[in-house]
């Protein structure tokens, strides 16, 4: 069952223009149609289903610096500004709380992983640190794991997903900002070798300019239009507990789980090191791009061959401005959920912290992350298409990086200064 959100009260009104239209109205999506509201720029939202009841609500809710890629730091660090707004900003409590992350190492394989990543971004101003054993029983007692060392970063955080959206897309809209639900882009019009317009399942609205944020659909949505983005599904399983007094209000990331707390008391885990694979015709297509990451991150990928691959063929990889599009026959990816998944979490949990043997899990659910070849995201113009920018394949990080994510597409959009170098984001690494 998914994470049930904050009702939001969006458009029943189908606007014959605009100045930017965004599609897909998840987290990064909603944030840029905020900040373009905030300028005063029209912004109209299309989303195929329902805003944020694909990942953004589904995900972890971590908000974290640790163990990201160094050129992807200042994204993070963006983030963490703009996060401190986001209650003033949406005049909502959305349950940010700068609580700090931890990872436990199991093995000295594991804590030397998090040794050359501190070497790595040295000079960042981050106030990431190693962890002995002792610290560790400080930050989180009641442990029973034999850990050699770990690594926290005080400033990290997290925020509640099913809150955030909402709390952002109302913000959207009281500034001006149209948010159309239940309403897919086919396609896009074209005039004069630029973006004219969408052409949606309702008709079509005319703008300047177009950001595509659509997740896990934006592969197939720039297939059909002849644009290579390299992103393949994978699946996490996830569940909640009721409220309870656990060891710590830090994020903690194990080997083999991950535990954080909840606004409402509870806690929200998972098993960290496993990831579903529902095998597509993706994979096979440009499943060689992720080799080196498979090798040196995802040990532990579970394939499943099977109805997944027919669903997947079903949806069809072409059709035109006419035809009913693969949007409209599924609006809201909803994967099952993996018991065992859950149920490996909750053991590895409960043999480290065994107050957790008293937990009572109150709901599950699983998400579909798009995830790139380097687990980078794509914010980027496409050269190709003038007048179309992309951000997606955030690969699970979109949510903590929402804030500056959202921002720097805005820029992007509106050929504004960036909020940062946005070159790392660019879609052309992936086509040289």
């Amino acid at each position: 069952m998914a994470p049930v959100i904050v009702p939001v009260q969006t458009s029943p009104d189908f606007p014959e223009k605009t100045t930017v239209v965004v599609i897909g109205g998840g987290i990064v999506g909603l944030t840029a149609a905020l900040t373009l509201a905030e300028r005063g720029v029209p912004v109209v939202v299309l989303e195929k289903g329902r805003i944020a009841a694909e990942q953004s609500s589904r995900n972890l809710g971590w908000i974290r610096k640790t163990s990201r890629d160094k050129v992807d730091v200042p994204l993070a660090l963006a983030s963490d500004a703009l996060w401190a707004e986001m209650p003033k900003r949406t005049g909502t409590d959305v349950g940010y709380r700068q609580a700090g992350i931890m990872y436990v190492a199991r093995t000295d394989d594991e804590m030397a992983g998090h040794e050359r990543w501190i070497k790595s971004v040295e000079g960042l101003s981050l106030d990431s640190r190693l962890l002995s054993p002792a610290e560790i029983a400080r930050l989180a007692p009641g442990g029973r794991g034999t850990w050699v060392g770990g690594i926290y970063t005080a400033s990290d955080g997290r925020a509640e997903p099913t809150l955030v959206s909402s709390a952002i897309a109302s913000a959207a809209i009281a500034r001006g900002a149209v948010i159309v639900e239940q309403c897919a882009v086919r396609t896009l019009s074209m005039a004069a070798g630029r973006i004219a317009g969408v052409v949606t399942e309702r008709g079509e609205i005319r703008c300047e300019q177009v950001l595509l944020a659509g997740g896990l659909w934006s592969r197939r949505f720039l297939g059909n239009l002849g644009v290579a983005l390299p992103t393949l599904p994978l699946v996490a399983s996830v569940f909640r507990t009721s409220p309870m007094d656990g060891p710590t209000d830090i994020a903690v990331g194990g080997p083999d789980f991950s535990f954080r707390k909840r606004l409402d008391g509870g806690y929200t885990i998972t098993q960290r090191g496993a990831l579903f694979a529902p095998l597509t015709l993706d994979h096979l297509l440009i499943g060689h791009k992720y080799l080196p990451t498979l090798i040196a991150q995802w040990k532990n990928v579970r394939i499943s061959v099977g109805r997944d691959l027919v669903r997947d063929l079903s949806l069809g990889r072409r059709w035109t401005a006419s035809d009913r599009s693969p949007f409209e026959n599924t609006r809201i990816m909803d994967p099952p959920v993996i018991p065992a998944l859950n149920a490996e979490a909750q053991h590895n949990l409960e043999a480290a912290w065994p107050v957790f043997k008293g937990a009572v899990v109150r709901q599950s659910w699983a998400g579909m992350i798009d995830v790139t070849p380097d687990s980078m995201p794509v914010i980027s113009p496409v050269t190709k298409i003038p007048g179309l920018t992309l951000a997606s394949g955030f690969s699970g990080h979109g949510f903590g990086t929402s804030p500056a994510a959202g921002q720097l597409a805005a820029d992007l959009v509106t050929a504004s200064t960036p909020i940062l170098d946005p070159s790392p984001y660019s879609l052309d690494r992936f086509t040289g």
